[in-house]
């Protein structure tokens, strides 16, 4: 369906689009329809600078990996939010205002915006003491997950 809106926006914008291209851009667009349609007006922009101005496979993919967004979905301050909690706080708990003020993000905007999409993603998790690094989140940034010194039931 989001590939289908991606390439109807794309007519509508009167941007040349296959549906390789149209396909990358919905799969990374976290399910929705204003990240789809965002992330294809800055893949149209990067097509027309440095491309043919069409957005094909190989363009969105070059545009998404210039503009931070991963093959899962994952932009810059995701991936700031999971480094933060995984680095920087041992993996948690890490309360939510301590994660946003180390990304530089009001408290609101990553419990309303980042948070829901990672949790979904099932790289992390809220405990009633706070934000935790799920394993996925560790092998998504590369790092090793730590000793099983934390929880086992949140991990299996």
């Amino acid at each position: 369906e989001l590939a289908r809106i991606v390439r109807r926006s794309a007519s509508l914008l009167k941007v040349p689009a296959d549906d390789a291209g149209g396909f990358e851009i919905a799969r990374r667009s976290r399910g929705t329809p204003r990240i789809a349609n965002r992330l294809l007006r800055r893949v149209r922009d990067y097509a027309e600078v440095r491309g043919d101005g069409t957005v094909a496979k190989a363009t969105a993919q070059a545009g998404l990996q210039l503009f931070g967004v991963d093959e899962r979905g994952l932009d810059k301050v995701d991936r700031a939010i999971l480094n933060a909690i995984c680095q920087q706080f041992a993996g948690g708990p890490v309360g939510l205002s301590t994660v946003a003020i180390s990304v530089g993000e009001q408290p609101e905007t990553v419990e309303d915006m980042y948070e829901p999409f990672l949790i979904q993603q099932g790289l992390l998790a809220r405990t009633p003491r706070g934000r935790i690094a799920m394993p996925a989140a560790y092998a998504h940034i590369g790092l090793p997950v730590p000793a099983a010194d934390r929880p086992q039931a949140l991990f299996d």
